[in-house]
């Protein structure tokens, strides 16, 4: 181009002839001709304008337009639409080349190619989606798979192009094709959810992280048919990518319209769509920072896969989306409110668009149990056959698996075993009113400070994939159960899953349990038995799933557990919540030279060689498959086991019948608890049918856990002149025989008996002096006149009587003895006992500070 006479440069433009605009231009073109009344009429007719005119019934006015247009184009220099080439991408083509190769030629280690058979069963379905592992494409193109992690989502759409031509040609059916997407699973590297940085921006990646909320499924817009609102040409089809977008520019050149659009919803192309919030997993994050949380992006077939609570793994890329509400205050944009003109700011959210999402270890929601056959499947020859060593073993692999439970915590065999069988849980059922008998096992752990309790609940939260774990005083209602929050980017109220919906079909480690409000402990009493949790607020009316078993730790009222008290007096727990736990367990620390040593031992051990320190029978994944596997087989009573449950049951309320008022009762949820605990053992053993071992088994654990610990025998001293004879009785029995003074033991329920009878008789007295010591012995054996049978029953219940007040004199203190007394020489001197005078014994009555238990 050659410069003017006055040495300017003329602008690009001036050699073409100046336009009208656009507005005169569209005016003039309206107005070279008229238009008849019937074209008039098509104009706001959209059936007329969808449907194709021939050829020969062209109008003078669609003529005019079209060499107007020519005109137009011709003084631009511009090629008609249709004639313009799109720009091609090269590498792209290439890459689909070979990953049609690779769907269609790669086989496994059997021979088959798994792709085609796959493509075949997508072709049958009419459509879906076409699950790829990314080892494979690794072991047959490797500068193929790392293009695809570079560049996923540039070759995102080649890859379901690829895989719809292999899907089309996998049938004999030459039909319309199908739409098809790929989902891509198996990456090497699994990153956290804090690791994700700007990098990672459109690379092909896998997240793992905890679900916390899903929204409900939504169709989305893929790809839009849109009517120009004022020629009414269609356009094309539009991709909508992260907002609704329209057209740039109607296609017919004369229109020019940039705005007025209309949808064409029958037309369109739509999707499923959920938004799943992911926050990182508990193990993951550093000390003394908040847990992170990113927004994933399901589509298609990928919905609904996960659910709250599940440890998942989501594969797709990592996009970066404007966030428009956070660039403007109450002014335009560019503006900030009250404030001067700003620069333009603009920030951006990541969020993560999946193509595949799995659940870890997550169950099947028929009640938890597994497909065995799904299971077995997924395994390796290898594991199948380690499987089936073990559940050969008979008799010996329930002491295997209760020594691999825990290994670091030293002893506490009993309390291994009842965490064992709430892993392994009783059997889901269902009644035909479609009523749920709960088969998770609920256990509770009383005890002494620092005694492992808490050690093995973290124990437990870190060896199952879907346990949560919490701490008493710092949880709420709301944190356990579930809340209603405000969605920030609808406004409308969802619901917050608490800590036992996360857990669902897992476990739910409560520390602290004894320091949870009241108010707080009454909110789970619904999950603890229906495994149900209900919802009445800000108008959402729901019923949640909570089926989950809860492992809890609780602390004894004084700081550490006193055997004279009973269980619900030691721990403070209402008698509901107590009710519903399956198991108790107290540890106590008691000062043994033996067991003070092996621990010692253990622990040092443990902090010298660290994993070298123990050696279990089963390693962790081992006996997690183990118990996957035992969770597949739901074994049934056979009927000597069910007769020797109802003997058990009963047998445990005739020995509950004569504890105190306050003493654990044992209930229908028991018996309950003994059928959940033999269902347990018969899974523990692999066995199909509970038999009347598992049910013995059972009822020593119910026995130990409860009944024993808190039935703890009353120790009381007696002279040599008081003789007891041990041999014959029942009720008492002699520890350390001819000894000085001599110890006398007494059962725990015997003693309560004894205790409550005779305080009930000095409160009811109506001498206010009491009751001679003689007089309530006689009382006492004249209302136990039906038990006694012979002579020896009668001296021992003597003896057991005079023991016992005793005891209630000389140590608990509840009973004073009032005797006669004569003044020594000082009138400060104590008042000296004599028992000339008192034949019948010292006169007894209640001490004035001793609460008489309602």
């Amino acid at each position: 181009m050659m410069p003017t006479s006055s040495g300017a440069v003329p602008p690009l433009t001036s050699s073409i002839p100046m336009l009208e605009s656009e507005s005169s231009l569209r005016h003039r073109l309206n107005s070279d001709s008229q238009l008849p009344q019937e074209t008039q009429e098509g104009v706001s007719d959209l059936g007329t304008l969808n449907s194709r005119k021939p050829p020969g019934s062209r109008t003078t006015t669609e003529e005019v337009q079209d060499e107007r247009a020519r005109r137009l184009r011709d003084t631009l220099g511009l090629l008609p639409r249709e004639g313009r080439a799109k720009v091609r991408d090269e590498a792209a083509e290439a890459f689909r080349v070979i990953f049609e190769t690779f769907l269609e030629t790669f086989e496994d280690g059997d021979g088959a190619r798994v792709y085609v058979e796959q493509a075949r069963r997508v072709r049958a379905d009419e459509g879906g989606v076409l699950s790829v592992d990314f080892a494979h494409v690794m072991r047959f193109d490797e500068r193929a798979a790392q293009a695809l992690l570079e560049n996923y989502l540039r070759l995102d759409a080649y890859l379901s192009h690829a895989a719809q031509r292999v899907v089309q040609r996998a049938s004999a059916d030459q039909s319309a094709p199908i739409k098809v997407s790929v989902a891509l699973f198996g990456l090497p590297a699994v990153h956290r959810v804090r690791e994700l940085r700007a990098d990672k921006i459109g690379t092909l990646a896998c997240i793992g992280g905890t679900v916390t909320r899903t929204t409900e499924v939504r169709p989305e817009l893929v790809a839009g048919i849109f009517r120009c609102g004022e020629c009414g040409t269609e356009s094309g089809s539009v991709a909508q990518q992260f907002r609704y977008t329209e057209p740039a520019v109607c296609e017919n050149g004369v229109c020019q319209n940039r705005t007025a659009w209309t949808l064409d919803v029958g037309r369109s192309e739509f999707a499923d769509w959920q938004r799943v919030r992911v926050q990182e997993n508990a193990a993951e994050i550093p000390a003394g920072s908040m847990p992170r949380t990113l927004d994933v992006i399901v589509r298609g077939d990928a919905v609904e896969r996960v659910k709250p609570g599940d440890r998942a793994r989501f594969t797709g890329a990592l996009v970066a989306l404007p966030e428009a509400g956070a660039v403007v205050g109450a002014g335009a944009f560019g503006q900030r409110s009250g404030s001067a003109q700003a620069p333009h700011e603009l920030a951006y959210r990541l969020a993560f668009l999946a193509c595949h999402a799995s659940a870890e270890g997550a169950n099947e929601e028929g009640g938890g149990e597994e497909d065995r056959d799904a299971f077995l499947a997924g395994l390796t020859r290898e594991e199948r056959e380690e499987l089936a060593a073990m559940a050969a073993g008979g008799g010996a692999v329930y002491a295997q698996l209760v020594a691999s439970v825990a290994p670091t915590v030293f002893g506490h065999e009993e309390l291994k075993r009842g965490v064992l069988l709430q892993l392994l849980g009783g059997v889901h059922k269902r009644t035909r009113e479609g009523m749920r008998l709960r088969g998770d096992i609920n256990v509770c752990i009383v005890g002494d400070p620092s005694t492992s309790k808490s050690q093995l609940l973290k124990y437990v939260a870190g060896f199952l994939p879907r346990a949560v774990f919490t701490s008493g005083k710092a949880s709420s209602a709301a944190g356990l159960t579930a809340s209603v929050v405000r969605d920030d980017e609808t406004g409308e109220f969802t619901i917050e899953a608490g800590a036992l919906m996360l857990a669902d079909h897992g476990v739910c480690c409560i520390d602290e349990f004894d320091k949870m409000d009241l108010k707080d402990q009454v909110a789970i009493h619904e999950a603890m038995e229906q495994q149900t949790i209900s919802i009445a607020k800000a108008g959402i009316h729901a019923t949640l799933n909570a089926r989950t078993a809860i492992l809890a730790a609780a602390n004894p009222v004084g700081g550490r557990y006193d055997r004279r008290l009973t269980l619900r007096q030691n721990v403070a727990m209402s008698p509901p919540i107590m009710s519903r736990f399956d198991l108790f367990f107290v540890v106590l620390d008691d000062a043994n030279d033996t067991t003070d040593y092996n621990t010692a031992r253990h622990i040092v051990a443990v902090h010298q060689l660290r994993d070298n320190a123990v050696a279990p029978p089963f390693s962790p994944a081992t006996l997690r498959r183990y118990i996957r596997y035992a969770r597949t087989i739901c074994p049934v009573l056979a009927e000597d086991a069910a007769r020797l449950l109802w003997e058990s049951y009963r047998n445990l309320r005739q020995d509950d019948v004569g504890a105190g008022k306050n003493a654990y009762r044992i209930t229908v949820r028991q018996l309950e608890s003994l059928i959940r605990l033999s269902e347990a053992l018969a899974r523990a053993h692999c066995a199909e049918v509970v038999t009347t071992r598992h049910v013995r088994e059972a009822v020593r654990l119910l026995r130990r856990s409860i009944v024993h610990v808190e039935m703890d025998d009353v120790d009381v001293y007696e002279d040599d002149e008081e003789e007891v004879v041990a041999e014959a009785s029942a009720e008492i029995s002699s520890i350390e025989p001819s000894t000085e003074p001599r110890k006398v033991s007494v059962r725990r329920e015997d003693f309560d008996r004894v205790r409550s009878m005779l305080v009930l008789r000095l409160s009811e007295s109506a001498d206010a002096e009491g009751v001679r010591h003689a007089d309530l012995v006689d009382w006492y054996l004249a209302q136990r006149e039906e038990a006694m049978q012979t002579e020896d029953d009668f001296v021992n219940e003597q003896r057991l009587v005079k023991t016992v007040l005793k005891y209630l004199v000389s140590v608990e203190g509840c009973l004073i003895a009032l005797r006669n007394t004569e003044p020594g020489e000082n009138s400060d001197e104590p008042m000296q006992i004599t028992d000339d005078d008192e034949p019948r014994g010292p006169m007894l009555m209640l001490h004035p500070n001793f609460a008489i238990e309602s």
